[in-house]
């Protein structure tokens, strides 16, 4: 009898990059890749990113998306989950965010992106952003958030979401849970949700 291995997932992301590729062949390969759920794919400046999250990336990407989608109900916040859509400007740029959000109203650029970073390319991706215009753009690296916003054709660092409705956003209180779900998703919800209900009381 044959015995079927067992699949596991990947412990941590798998990063491929090619230069010198043109939009035209870089639409070719999106194409080829349209059935493999999971995999991203990113365009700019001649070079494609092809990325293959593992499983540490994913856990912090849902982790985060489920906190602030707690924010917003909590808040009575009106918020579009767009994940990781594909946002592209022809011939130009591509990109797939971890997590993205429209506030307010669905609009063809997100308000916020957000992107976990495990391995590197932090610096690129703020680059295919700007190109795509997304207002503000966050990272997660080494158990920290760094927040940008874009001003005039470049984003300058701040320390606080400048987008209306996450004004109040503690960004240390969304750090110390993220951290915080890693052992317990469940103590994570519900001190934040405490902290959220004590802040506007």
């Amino acid at each position: 009898m044959t015995q079927v291995p067992l699949l596991t997932p990947l412990s941590t992301d798998q990063r491929i990059v090619y230069s010198s590729i043109t939009w035209e062949q870089f639409k070719l390969i999106q194409t080829g890749f349209a059935n493999s759920p999971g995999i991203r794919l990113a365009y700019y400046n001649s070079t494609i990113e092809i990325l293959m999250p593992g499983r540490e990336h994913e856990m912090f990407s849902r982790l985060i998306g489920f906190l602030i989608g707690l924010f917003c109900l909590e808040n009575a916040i009106e918020f579009e989950p767009t994940g990781s859509m594909t946002q592209e400007r022809e011939g130009v740029v591509s990109a797939q965010a971890d997590e993205s959000y429209c506030f307010g109203s669905s609009k063809s650029i997100p308000d916020l992106v957000i992107e976990v970073v495990v391995t590197s390319g932090d610096t690129s991706k703020l680059k295919r952003y700007q190109a795509l215009g997304v207002p503000e753009v966050w990272f997660w690296q080494d158990g920290l958030f760094s927040l940008y916003r874009l001003r005039d054709n470049h984003y300058d660092k701040i320390i606080r979401s400048e987008i209306p409705e996450l004004a109040t956003l503690s960004i240390d209180l969304l750090t110390r849970c993220v951290l915080m779900a890693q052992t317990s998703r469940l103590e994570a919800a519900k001190k934040f949700r405490n902290a959220l209900k004590s802040s506007s009381a």
